[in-house]
């Protein structure tokens, strides 16, 4: 094999499921001739040394490109100032990671998502001495209203408020992270369309929907089932995709009143087992292809 690459993951992340999803990638590499190695992002040393950046990777090859499946950071910025050609880079990930910074980003686009409200940043310490911003918040919404965390996974930090009570003391438990208020859409409530998106084209779709919780996600016990979805979503999906600068990506939209479609949230790093268990599609298959396309090497 003459084409090599990196898969960089998270170290703290060793369980079957992220080790399976790894191996995914690693065999539809291999299928397009590409020498595909995991690499723990705590295998890789990040460095200010004699006035640049270096990093230091003992035993490692140097690779054509880099599969960024981690949420790292900085590193990811450390590689792509030393010229390393990173699927998705810094800055996509980046947004994808904060909810805050995504619907900002996709606004700047027009793109169709709830009414959202960003929670004020508040110091470790200091004290919310007034009600005035939960006054704000029940002008802007109706009960229910959703409560998202800024950075978070699965859908473990997103919270749904039915009363001032409740809203009183989540904001008080939030204080100090970072979060948003968001519109309940009723519609769309324990279902959402996962989309996974590769350069312009969608690949593959699933519904997903949870008759127990306002919250789709599978990890919550949700169920998935193949979705065509209209051209209305595609649409949609490869725009927001586009909108943040990523190559490939999982776009999770809602199901409007009308069932239009309502972006949810954009990820840069979107699983792709679940994906194929529910439609037999290998999502990193068309990844890799662009991939080659990107790279010069097809």
């Amino acid at each position: 094999m003459n084409k090599k690459g990196w898969l960089i993951y998270n170290g703290g992340l060793v369980s079957k499921k992220f080790l399976e999803i790894n191996q995914m990638y690693i065999s539809a590499a291999e299928k397009v001739g590409i020498q595909l190695l995991p690499v723990k992002n705590n295998e890789i040393y990040s460095f200010v040394m004699a006035d640049s950046l270096q990093v230091k990777m003992d035993g490692l090859f140097q690779p054509d490109f880099i599969l960024f499946l981690d949420k790292d950071i900085r590193l990811a910025k450390q590689l792509e100032g030393l010229d390393y050609q990173l699927f998705n880079q810094a800055n996509t990930i980046e947004i994808c990671d904060d909810k805050i910074a995504t619907f900002q980003t996709l606004a700047k686009k027009r793109i169709r998502m709830p009414k959202t409200l960003f929670s004020p940043m508040m110091f470790p310490g200091t004290i919310d001495t007034n009600d005035y911003f939960i006054d704000q918040v029940e002008r802007e919404f109706d009960y229910p209203i959703v409560i998202k965390e800024a950075y978070g996974s699965f859908g473990e930090q997103v919270y749904l408020v039915k009363n001032r009570e409740e809203l009183i003391a989540k904001r008080k438990e939030l204080l100090y992270r970072p979060h948003l208020y968001q519109q309940f859409i009723s519609s769309s409530s324990g279902k959402d369309a996962r989309l996974y998106v590769v350069g312009d084209q969608v690949v593959a779709s699933m519904l997903r929907f949870n008759e127990k919780d306002f919250r789709a996600n599978v990890t919550n016990g949700g169920m998935m089932q193949r979705f065509d979805p209209p051209k209305a979503f595609k649409e949609l999906a490869i725009k927001a995709s586009q909108a943040v600068g990523a190559d490939f990506s999982g776009v999770d939209l809602l199901f409007g009143a009308n069932d239009e479609p309502i972006i949810c949230e954009v990820n840069s790093n979107a699983h792709i087992k679940n994906v194929f268990d529910c439609t037999g599609i290998d999502v990193s298959e068309y990844i890799f292809a662009y991939i080659l396309e990107r790279t010069s090497y097809a």
